[in-house]
């Protein structure tokens, strides 16, 4: 549909995003963004179509009501020729948005993602289509010559918005200043359905085991400069809880690609439930929401997978994240809560006594959920706010008005 057709009607490209990735952070980042865009089309008195481009996955997790299009794959070498789908589908946008998979932006994963993150941000700058980078991570860019491009392409966006402290201040190093917001992680708004309550006695403990932690990373051999065992860790927790007849412990999967066998959680679940058979093996999920809606069932949580962390954060239920680089650091850091494991900092022994401190002061952790949720609420009213201002500007444009989008004011929306 051509974008002129309806005057009441904008074209919104979400830029690594996905509906049918097996990462269902990935997933919960993307149906979170449609119900803050949802809400404020709204407000704002227009409806919005989508156009999806990102990675693709072998699920399909579409909310129903919604007029979204899955947009072409983003072939790296043949951008430069500027004939790409990729690129003829994003002259059919208004607004861009790009959320990097949370925090894809950076090149600790290598020169090829980074080069894909930055070259797709490049094409949207280069059609003149308003880009705005949605909270998430930035960085860190180890290279020169990384620093350089990313700050490039930043400093062309309308705005960037980091979502903790953390990346606020590397913006801030990076010279990146007019154009900064920081909000949080848009996943606190993703929808959920509380199950009934079990009134069994039992004490329902989550326990999310990261494949790509359990590996050793995607390379292997502790590719993350974790200080502890993992393994280890997981296997003592499991040791001591499965022992008391009074818990309940269920292995968690929440990144389940069937391809990719080092990212897996499955693959480690299902090796550990041979060594603890009293363990009980948590549903395969069809979508973040119905992850986030089984998380929100449990007495107590520990995750090392962010987005399942935020899933039982959101949903009030105590968590011990173990954070395994400063994403987890920044954010919670930011929510005021003190309450996660450093693997890149503790030993095995420290994490232990971390997680199993939480889970005895589950009720004082519960009490520390309500103030960082009320953090995270307003920062994302913030956000839509912004959002509003975004799709405000196309309306104007198209009226004749200013053309240019409003840049965020540069201070925290805290």
């Amino acid at each position: 549909m051509s974008k002129a057709s309806n005057d009441k009607r904008i074209t919104v490209g979400l830029l690594w995003h996905s509906l049918s990735s097996s990462n269902f952070g990935v997933g919960a980042l993307t149906e979170s963004q449609l119900a803050i865009c949802e809400s404020a089309a709204r407000r704002v008195g227009v409806e919005l179509e989508y156009v999806v481009f990102g990675t693709s996955g072998d699920r399909s997790y579409v909310p129903a009501g919604l007029r979204i299009r899955q947009g072409a794959s983003i072939p790296l070498r043949q951008l430069l020729s500027g004939r790409t789908p990729f690129q003829r589908q994003l002259s059919e946008c208004d607004l861009v948005l790009d959320i990097g998979e949370g925090d894809s932006f950076t090149d600790i994963y290598g020169v090829r993602r980074f080069l894909s993150l930055t070259t797709s941000k490049a094409a949207v700058l280069l059609k003149g289509i308003p880009l705005a980078l949605s909270p998430q991570t930035i960085g860190p860019f180890n290279k020169a010559w990384t620093r350089t491009l990313a700050s490039l392409v930043m400093r062309g966006c309308k705005t960037v918005i980091a979502r903790d402290g953390q990346s606020a201040a590397y913006l801030k190093k990076l010279g990146i200043k007019k154009n900064v917001a920081e909000f949080v992680d848009v996943a606190f708004r993703l929808p959920f359905e509380r199950p009934a309550p079990r009134n069994d006695g039992k004490v329902h403990i989550g326990l999310n085991v990261s494949g790509l932690l359990f590996s050793g990373g995607y390379e292997g051999s502790n590719q993350f400069g974790l200080t502890l065992d993992y393994p280890k860790l997981i296997r003592t927790l499991l040791e001591t809880w499965t022992a008391d007849a009074n818990n309940v412990v269920w292995l968690i999967s929440h990144v389940v690609p069937d391809n990719w066998p080092k990212d897996d959680d499955r693959i480690a679940v299902e090796a550990l439930l041979k060594e603890f058979p009293q363990a009980r093996r948590a549903p395969d999920f069809r979508s973040p929401s119905e992850a986030k809606s089984f998380i929100s069932g449990m007495d107590f949580v520990t995750a090392a997978r962010m987005h399942a962390c935020i899933a039982a954060f959101s949903a009030s239920v105590p968590v011990v994240p173990l954070a395994y680089s400063r994403k987890f650091n920044g954010l919670f850091e930011t929510l005021g809560y003190p309450w996660f494991a450093d693997g890149k900092a503790m030993t095995t022994e420290q994490a232990l006594e971390r997680i199993q401190d939480g889970f005895a002061r589950r009720d004082e952790l519960s009490r520390g959920l309500v103030d960082g949720n009320q953090v995270a609420a307003r920062r994302l009213a913030d956000y839509e706010a912004l959002v509003c201002g975004l799709l405000e500007d196309v309306v104007q444009r198209r009226a004749g008005g200013l053309p240019a989008v409003r840049p965020a004011d540069s201070r925290s929306s805290a």
